[in-house]
């Protein structure tokens, strides 16, 4: 018996001993799951909440009743060999295009802005409302280079219209919605975050886009990126995409831009746009080492253009640009998101480094069509009204100057001719083609393709 108690008592222990190990165990188990799913810190991290959080019913509710399908019919002439060969019809047939997109209203009396690049070669222009109602539309004005177009209709009602938003103000990661009509699906809604501000998506460009993965697709083009109030902050222009269609992110012009084109359009007739006067670009670690300098942010000044505001104030070549009116400035984007925003004469605040010293000085903006450019000897501007209409051109540059005395036999010819192509890109203006022209050495040949004053075209290396 007194075996038999004491086995009894050892299994009782041996038991207790098990199952405090097991209580334990699970214990730890259960505090080890309880961190992977209940942690604050973890839980923070990926925000399981996210989107269950955000109503995006109401920036839906105020945005979609201003956003407008836009139709633009158009006429193209075609050419049928078959035809005039076999039948003896003329070859030159002429053959009416339908295209579409979106718009926003952006006042109760029927202003509506949508992009350039969806009314463009218009005959017609039709809007239809989110209530189904159809108006033609007339067309008061267009930015190519922003890819912004204003139209007006009359209708017989007060409109629903959209709130400008502050695009300045928005922040990367920030909730947005796009509104507009992909693939002739009107009134479509998709939500995404910014996932970039002030990107430029051409290296001659001065456009500054603000980036989304809020689905966008063909026939979204003019339509409305509107922020979780229903404010608008951006229009929504172009995808980047090996297929056509959405693959990961869409692009827009910013808001503020887009109002201030809106402004110039409705009182002058054109864009009123100043510019600083400095060609340069950004920095990195690789242009800082090849400048000789520590700074890696900022917009290196390499040259200041003649009769600009910049060149008045004195603002030298080997500058830095880290401000312009308190915002920091990285890239030619940013810059160009400040100074699209201005008109000529407007004054900026130019905070910039000078070996090694920090300055601020208040630069006049001077109108473009002032402005000449010149690289490696030869002297640049826009075309007028004349020259397009002689050349029968919409884009190109003009020869005004030639200085380099390398060149002197031929600076006759030169004078007067039209610039259209600059290496392999299409010169649409000076301040492309100038952005361009920066960012090559003054030693590097340049290929022109330019039409002479007697209007022959050549492709010349200068």
């Amino acid at each position: 018996m007194k075996n038999l108690g004491s086995l009894f008592i050892v299994s009782l222990m041996s038991g207790a001993v098990t199952l405090g190990a097991y209580k334990f165990i699970e214990s730890r188990k259960s505090d080890s799951d309880s961190f992977i799913t209940t942690s604050p810190n973890y839980a923070k991290a990926v925000n399981y909440n996210g989107a269950e959080n955000v109503d995006f019913t109401t920036g839906a509710d105020k945005a979609i009743h201003s956003v407008v399908h836009v139709k633009n019919v158009s006429v193209r002439t075609v050419y049928d060999p078959f035809a005039s060969f076999f039948y003896g019809q003329s070859g030159s047939q002429q053959q009416e295009q339908i295209g579409t997109g979106s718009g926003v209203i952006v006042s109760e009396d029927g202003y509506i802005v949508t992009n350039n690049h969806v009314i463009q070669d218009a005959t017609e222009l039709e809007v239809t409302l989110n209530n189904n109602k159809a108006y033609k539309a007339k067309l008061i004005g267009t930015d190519s280079k922003m890819d912004i177009a204003l139209l007006k209709i009359d209708a017989d009602e007060k409109l629903p219209f959209i709130v400008f938003g502050n695009s300045d103000n928005i922040k990367v990661g920030e909730w947005v919605l796009a509104v507009g009509n992909p693939y002739q699906l009107n009134s479509t809604v998709t939500a995404g975050i910014i996932s970039a501000k002030a990107r430029n998506l051409d290296k001659a460009s001065i456009q500054s886009f603000i980036q989304t993965d809020a689905a966008v697709n063909p026939g979204n083009s003019g339509g409305a990126l509107v922020n979780t109030n229903g404010e608008l902050i951006g229009i929504n222009t172009m995808i980047s995409s090996p297929t056509g269609s959405y693959a990961g992110y869409s692009f827009a012009v910013p808001s503020n831009i887009t109002k201030k084109i809106i402004e110039d359009l409705m009182k002058f007739g054109n864009v009123q746009r100043g510019i600083l006067g400095v060609e340069g670009g950004e920095l990195n670690a690789e242009a800082a080492k090849k400048y000789g300098i520590k700074q890696t942010e900022g917009f290196y000044v390499s040259k200041v253009n003649r009769n600009s505001g910049a060149e008045k104030v004195g603002i030298e070549k080997g500058d830095i640009i880290v401000k312009l009116d308190d915002k920091n400035i990285a890239s030619s984007a940013e810059m160009a998101t400040v100074i699209n925003t201005k008109r000529p004469n407007d004054i900026v605040k130019v905070s910039l480094i000078r070996d090694g010293k920090n300055m601020a000085l208040n630069v006049p903006l001077t109108k473009k069509e002032l402005i000449t450019y010149e690289f490696n000897g030869i002297e640049f501007e826009d075309l007028d009204a004349n020259d397009k209409k002689r050349f029968n051109l919409k884009s190109g540059i003009k020869i005004k100057e030639v200085t380099n005395a390398d060149y002197a036999e031929y600076a006759n010819d030169l004078k007067g001719s039209i610039v259209t192509q600059v290496d392999n890109m299409r010169a649409t203006d000076m301040e492309s083609v100038s952005a361009y022209l920066a960012k090559k050495e003054a030693t590097e040949k340049t290929r022109y393709q330019i039409i002479a004053k007697n209007g022959q075209m050549y492709r010349i290396f200068l």
